[in-house]
């Protein structure tokens, strides 16, 4: 299941990683401006495996276990259901399938290093929840039909799309005016008829949608 009811945001990394000994700094990476079309589109995503806690989940505060490279569509095929429910309406799995991948590729683009381990991502809520091998057929089908699209600003840069849980049966304003999508919100929204990319007009403000450059839908 989901863990809609949480965050995951890079609000959620920066508190966690801050109280973490032995972060390294990506230094000049945290400086240079990636743009669709001068930025490959990954082929690989580096996760960082944290040790579960005693409910047999994985722990955001554990220790990390070890680091493994992931194909970077699998990644994402297998974050969208952990942070969607699959049986939500079509347009709001799209939207969730295209932020899933511009908070991964923004991450695969501003490593970190935490106690000696240089990764992207963990597999956690401090960034995005990955289970290998949970991918689910309409949650792929998301994935696939936005493969090709980014969500950018203006100046074509790649930067993370954030997004909260929120709360039902609402748009959750509140996350629109932090540039944020609401995960219910997004689920409201698409009940309402919104399209993908009304959706993601209705949280992130002064951000345009453009296709990568030599990237299919898969």
């Amino acid at each position: 299941m989901p863990h809609i009811s949480r965050l995951s945001t890079m609000v959620a990394v920066c508190a966690l990683l801050s109280l973490l000994p032995g972060i390294g700094s990506p230094g000049n990476a945290r400086a240079q401006v990636y743009t669709i079309g001068a930025t490959g589109f990954p082929s690989a995503i580096r996760v960082a495996i944290r040790e579960n806690n005693a409910s047999g989940e994985p722990d955001p505060r554990g220790r990390i276990i070890y680091v493994t490279n992931v194909n970077f569509d699998q990644y994402c095929r297998d974050v969208l259901p952990n942070e969607w429910f699959s049986n939500w309406p079509v347009a709001s799995l799209e939207a969730g399938a295209i932020a899933v991948k511009m908070f991964a590729w923004y991450h695969h683009l501003h490593p970190v290093t935490v106690d000696n381990f240089t990764f992207d991502v963990d597999n956690t809520v401090n960034f995005q929840t990955y289970r290998a091998q949970s991918d689910q057929p309409s949650t792929d089908q998301a994935y696939y039909t936005t493969r090709n699209l980014a969500y950018v600003k203006a100046n074509k840069e790649i930067f993370e799309l954030n997004y909260r849980a929120g709360y039902e049966n609402s748009p959750n304003w509140q996350y629109r005016n932090a540039q944020k999508m609401s995960q219910w919100g997004s689920q409201y929204l698409a009940l309402q008829g919104r399209t993908p990319i009304q959706i993601l007009e209705f949280y992130y403000t002064g951000r345009m949608l453009l296709t990568i450059p030599g990237v299919g839908r898969g």
